[in-house]
Parts: C-alpha cells; structure tokens; sequence
C-alpha cells in the first residue's frame, strides 16, 4: 500500500458535469485507471474510502455521480449508517432518478468518464479496469460490452437482474469477475444460469462465485448488510483480477 490522494473532480459529459471523486497514489507518476460505479446510494464518504483503498495498490481511481442530473452528490440525502428500516424511504426517492438513467445515457457517459481518464496524466495508456456495486455492477458489464477496445477486466458485485446485460455479452472482450450474494432476491440462482450460459456461449472468460451468507451490499461499510468476510473475498478476488489482466 502506498500513500493515497483523493480530490474532488468534474467530469464533462454530452449531457453536462458530473460531479466525481478521484483516488491515487501520491507519486505523481501515471498507474492503470479504473472506473468505479457506484451503489444506488451514491457517490459518498465510504465510496471514496473504497476508492482510496483500491488507488493503494496502484491505481487510479475515478468515482464518478451516475445521477449527476439530478443534481450533485448526494443525491438525496443519507444517514450516516443506513439501517433497513430507512431503506423505503431513501429508495422512495431514488426510484425515480434511477430509472430516468437509461442504458443509452449510462454508455454515453461512460464514453465520457473513460476520455477523461485517457487524457489525465495520472493515467497510464493501455487498458482501463471497471468495478461496480448493486447497480453499479450492471453498469461495470455494461461498459466492457460498450467499450470493448478500452476495458481488459470487469467486475460486478452484489449487482441485481443482470439477465439484460449479458443479451451484450458477444460484444465483450474483456476478463470478468461476478460476486453474488446467495442472499441477494434480485439476482436469483436461476438468472445467475442465465448469465452464465450466455458469457459461455459468447466465448467470454469469466469467474462467477457465489457468497454464501451474504446480502445485497455486503461491501458497503456504511449499510447494515455490510458483511467482513465477503467484503474481504470481495477485495482479494478484486485485486486479483486487475493486478492479471492491467
């Protein structure tokens, strides 16, 4: 682990600026960059103690708003810990703005958070590495499928109905990663088959694990379906797979 700075950033996008966070290692010199996508709850403080993390062995790491039109982070407003007895009440909120980002909008920012990378001299060239949480994960696949020529790996964790966007699978050349939580009711044992027989059908190198006791958002520190011991197999299989294939 090295030193780590992190700074708040702004992000120009066909659509306007999303506001992000940038983590990396306090040398100077340029470090593979990855993409991070964020959780339904948004860019926050453990969003960015995630990204601090992960630009501590050696990467730079952009978190960009994915809600960014609906206004700057945060989104709506958050406790500090999120218990379930909040969760109706924020999702409430969220539902909205979250179905108003539809793929097409997604993939062109997408387009735009990877340009900003390329051209930042914290950056080294070669290819970008994406990781993604809940809806994020969705997002993280949908990327590699949308930017195949930038993207060598991508990793989705805890994400729900990705049934859709493996209909991209054919598209994708990069290495895959899935964490799914066998507590998870929106990402079922049946649509992990789905998945799973279209990534081989497609030819796509992947690993698809299953993390026995875990909830939906069991990386996420600040939730209450925060589970140690996924979140640690989460870090290690995450790290694995750039340090292969960035």
């Amino acid at each position: 682990m090295t030193n780590v700075h992190g700074t708040p950033v702004d992000i120009p996008t066909p659509d306007g600026i999303a506001d992000a966070y940038l983590a990396h290692p306090d040398d100077g010199e340029p470090h593979p960059g990855v993409l991070l996508y964020m959780d339904a709850f948004g860019l926050r403080p453990s969003l960015e103690e995630m990204a601090r993390r992960l630009a501590g062995h050696g990467y730079t790491v952009l978190v960009p708003n994915v809600l960014y039109r609906s206004g700057r982070a945060p989104v709506v407003e958050l406790p500090d810990f999120i218990d379930p007895s909040q969760r109706p009440e924020i999702f409430e909120q969220l539902f909205p703005i979250m179905r108003a980002l539809t793929p097409d909008l997604a993939m062109r920012d997408a387009g735009a958070y990877l340009d900003w990378l390329a051209a930042s001299p914290l950056v080294t060239d070669g290819p970008v590495g994406t990781t993604g949480y809940c809806m994020g994960g969705i997002l993280a696949i949908r990327t590699a499928a949308a930017h195949p020529d930038r993207i060598g790996a991508a990793a989705s964790f805890h994400a729900g109905s990705l049934d859709s966007p493996h209909l991209l699978a054919d598209r994708i050349t990069a290495e895959l990663y899935f964490g799914h939580a066998d507590q998870d009711r929106s990402m079922s044992a049946d649509q992990i088959k789905s998945l799973e027989q279209a990534l081989d059908t497609a030819g796509v190198r992947y690993r698809s694990e299953l993390y026995e006791g875990a909830h939906h958002g069991y990386t996420q520190a600040d939730t209450a379906a925060y589970n140690s011991e996924a979140d640690a197999r989460h870090w290690r299989n995450l790290l694995e797979l750039f340090g292969r294939r960035l």
